[in-house]
C-alpha cells in the first residue's frame, strides 16, 4: 500500500455538496492499495502512519506522533482513498493505473487500514470510497511524506 501523509491544522472532504469527513489538527492520509497487496500491508501501513513522528515537541523538533496526544472524540486523521497514487506516467502523459488494486480489493484494504488505525485508539474520519471528492487541506509546515509498504 502507499500513502501520502500530510500534517494539517484542519481538513475536510465533501461529496455532492455535503461534508462527509473532517479533522482538526492531525494528519490527512491519501491511501491506495497495490494489486498485489493483502491485509497485512494495510495493517503495516496503519502501524507506520500511527508511528510517524511528525509533530513538534516542546523544542520545536518533529519528535511526536499520534500516540503522544491524549484521546479525543474529534478525528485526528482524515483518511481518503486515492487509487491514483499508483498512476504510472513513466511511458506517457496519460497515467496507467494497472498497478492499482481492483475496486473491491482496494475498498477492502482501505477500510482494513482505517480499522487498524482505529485499533491504535486514533479517531479516523473518511471520505466516501470511489466517490468524486473535494478535499480541503490546510497543510501545516508543510509536512508531506510518501509512505510505502
Amino acid at each position: 500500500m502507499r500513502a501520502i501523509v500530510q500534517r494539517v491544522t484542519s481538513a475536510s472532504v465533501t461529496v455532492e455538496g455535503q461534508v462527509v469527513g473532517r479533522c482538526g489538527p492531525g494528519l490527512v492520509v491519501l491511501a491506495a492499495a497495490h494489486r498485489n497487496d493483502d491485509e497485512s500491508n494495510a495493517v503495516k501501513l496503519a502501524d507506520r502512519v500511527h508511528g510517524l513522528r511528525v509533530f513538534a515537541d516542546a523544542e520545536g523538533k518533529m519528535n511526536l506522533g499520534l500516540a503522544d496526544f491524549p484521546p479525543t472524540d474529534e478525528p485526528r486523521v482524515l483518511a481518503i482513498s486515492n487509487f491514483t497514487l499508483y498512476g504510472d506516467c513513466a511511458k506517457s502523459r496519460r497515467p496507467s493505473f494497472v498497478d492499482a488494486a481492483p475496486y473491491e480489493q482496494g475498498e477492502r484494504l482501505f477500510f482494513r487500514f482505517v480499522e487498524a488505525l482505529r485499533g491504535h485508539g486514533v479517531e479516523v474520519a473518511t471520505g466516501v470510497f470511489g466517490a468524486m471528492m473535494l478535499v480541503i487541506i490546510e497543510n501545516d509546515g508543510p509536512v508531506t511524506l510518501l509512505v510505502d509498504v
